[in-house]
């Protein structure tokens, strides 16, 4: 029987870089949170293991073992095979954990294709697949392997912005200037509502964004137009080029706002859903 699962996009509303190890990896203090917009990864049995990729981004995705999906299966069971579909609706190398949430979604569908186990070991396949692995709101700490949960996160409407460019991560991290920053506070507030959460994040930071901004001007561009929306509040999900802007639950704002960019930015892609 086949079965799927969905890959949402992992949106970063905080991202403080808070130091370096001398092995070069980053410290990270980040809230992050997941949206009802994403890809989904649909696998059947077969005799061997093989990916398809369709939808409207699949465009150079690629099919071997350089996407993470492919790794994820054969990390769960390198002797088994599957038929993998991902339809992909995110653009790839935009911020938003795209290849990462892909992944944690692959292992989830074939776990329970195959009947086994979630393996344990998954820094292996990039330090943002164990916090794709159980979508919600989390505070993300470390390199990515200290991960806690934000309870009571409130409802919200988001769009999501990319200026339709790919960013470099290492090329971000590598024009980043400050790499010993502040966090964020020890104990996270109770937001009451979307307008409190907003408040509260017009105080925190991307650190990354200048540096991406640096990279990829667009940005700037994207950040821009978002700010005059009447949005609660706009920013940079991690290391770009997505930016992302925040209203008011359930009052259509945000897809008008999508609607609108169609028609006066095509080269844009924007999706608009919830987070909660």
């Amino acid at each position: 029987m086949a079965t799927e699962d969905f890959a949402p996009a992992k949106i970063n509303l905080t991202l403080h870089v808070t130091g370096r190890r001398a092995d070069g990896y980053h410290l990270l203090d980040s809230l992050v949170v997941f949206a009802d917009i994403g890809d989904t990864v649909r696998v059947s049995p077969a005799e061997r293991l093989s990916l398809k990729v369709d939808g409207p981004m699949a465009v150079g995705v690629p099919v071997d073992d350089s996407n993470l999906v492919l790794r994820a299966a054969r990390l769960l069971d390198p002797g088994r095979g599957a038929r993998i579909i991902l339809t992909k609706r995110l653009p790839a190398a935009s911020g938003i954990g795209g290849g990462s949430s892909d992944a944690a979604a692959c292992l989830r569908a074939l776990s329970r294709l195959w009947d086994v186990s979630l393996p344990q070991n998954l820094e292996s396949l990039g330090a943002d697949v164990p916090v794709c692995m159980a979508p919600g709101a989390q505070r993300l700490r470390g390199t990515g392997e200290v991960l806690d949960p934000v309870p009571g996160l409130p409802s919200c409407d988001i769009l999501l912005v990319n200026p339709g460019v790919a960013v470099s991560t290492p090329q971000v991290f590598g024009a980043l200037r400050w790499r010993d920053n502040a966090p964020m506070p020890d104990t996270l507030p109770d937001w009451s509502t979307a307008g409190a959460l907003a408040d509260w994040l017009k105080d925190q930071r991307n650190d990354l964004q200048a540096a991406a901004i640096a990279v990829q001007p667009d940005i700037s561009d994207v950040l821009d137009v978002l700010a005059g929306t009447g949005c609660l509040h706009c920013g940079m999900s991690g290391s770009g080029a997505t930016c992302f802007a925040l209203f008011p639950f359930g009052t259509g704002a945000a897809a008008q706002v999508a609607e609108g960019l169609a028609a006066e930015r095509p080269l844009w892609w924007s999706a608009a859903g919830k987070i909660s």
